[in-house]
């Protein structure tokens, strides 16, 4: 595989588009922490948008019918420019809403970006990409540094992402064209957005805590009821018949890894009650979105790659106020040892996996 922009080019027609089956506009739509079983039968009954399965509604005239009219949209994505920026434009969605085809050697599990950022980086309260834009250069706690937008996504590459496990074994380096091409896709979804300015959509917004907590009893029922049939009983997802993900991992080696930020449960909680289920956004209430988001992160993932000592230094270090279950002991497991990678992926790492942690 190669990360050539010349090769991921012509790729990019293919994996990009929305519309003409069910594994592309899965893609297109984003995928994330609940996708809902797409089916000819669910969209006539309207039980999700037509766009999902290129049944005749654009994804744009399904998101002007819920976006409010002093919100900013994005250019539609017919408006890409004929143009070597165009073309730049292009690889960077193909990347973003195919991460492991068009990015791979730097993947090390089964997401793609648009799993957290739906429909591309569109959709509003699911971190849209627009609304990131326009915010960076900035400040961020996590790594204590102004961060360029490069920054920002290498650290996706190495947290949402666990480029740990993947076959470059890290996220790309500062430079890559991989990042010149997602950029120039930022860019353009941002058209005509101010800049520096909090729009309205930014993130995953916020749902205030619950007074009584959560309870990972109640979380594990919530997700029996609206998640179990796109991700499993076992919440390892869904592939289809050529091995990739059509319904990603929420927990273990194929998912997200313990430095990334839906390992936080107050933000899993926010994207959870803003976005999911898919045909039913926001008709969770506050406690359950705060239990689902519980259980799904009171599951074993891989490795905070932060973490050189001890659990409990790194959880000092990096997790201390977090709204996290990383170093709490949960059913009589410490948390935070890391799953290590899958039989599969351990066969693509170009290095042996990191040694694994102390308690």
């Amino acid at each position: 595989m190669t990360n050539d922009p010349r090769d991921r080019a012509s790729d990019t027609p293919r994996d990009a588009q929305s519309g003409g089956g069910t594994r592309k506009a899965i893609y297109a739509a984003g995928g994330g922490l609940a996708l809902i079983a797409l089916a000819t039968a669910a969209v006539q009954l309207d039980v999700v948008p037509r766009w999902l399965i290129g049944a005749g509604s654009s994804i744009e005239e399904t998101a002007a019918a819920t976006t409010p009219d002093d919100q900013f949209t994005p250019p539609a994505r017919d408006a890409i420019p004929d143009s070597p920026f165009g073309d730049a434009v292009r690889r960077g969605e193909a990347i973003f809403t195919n991460t492991a085809t068009n990015a791979g050697d730097h993947v090390g599990n089964g997401l793609s970006c648009s799993n957290c950022h739906l429909d591309g980086g569109r959709h509003p309260l699911s971190a849209p990409m627009w609304a990131a834009w326009v915010t960076y250069p900035k400040y961020r706690a996590k790594n204590d540094q102004i961060n360029t937008m490069e920054d920002r996504v290498m650290g996706c590459f190495t947290y949402s992402m666990n480029a740990q496990y993947s076959p470059a074994g890290g996220p790309p380096p500062h430079g890559d064209d991989i990042y010149r091409d997602l950029e120039s896709y930022f860019f353009w979804l941002a058209s005509k957005a101010p800049t520096n300015v909090s729009l309205d959509g930014i993130g995953f917004g916020k749902v205030p805590k619950p007074e009584g907590g959560y309870d990972l009893a109640r979380g594990a029922d919530v997700f029996a009821a609206n998640c179990a049939v796109c991700h499993g009983e076992d919440g390892q997802g869904q592939r289809d018949i050529n091995g990739d993900y059509t319904f990603p991992p929420l927990w273990g080696p194929d998912s997200y890894n313990w430095g990334a930020g839906m390992s936080r449960i107050d933000t899993a909680a926010a994207f959870i009650k803003n976005n999911m289920p898919l045909s039913q956004p926001g008709s969770l209430t506050d406690q359950e979105a705060w239990d689902v988001a519980a259980y799904l992160d009171s599951h074993e993932r891989p490795r905070d790659p932060r973490q050189t000592g001890t659990i409990e230094e790194n959880r000092l270090a990096n997790h201390d106020g977090d709204e996290i279950l990383y170093g709490q002991v949960v059913n009589g497991v410490l948390l935070g040892q890391g799953t290590g990678p899958s039989p599969a992926r351990a066969a693509t790492m170009a290095t042996p996996s990191a040694a694994e942690p102390q308690n």
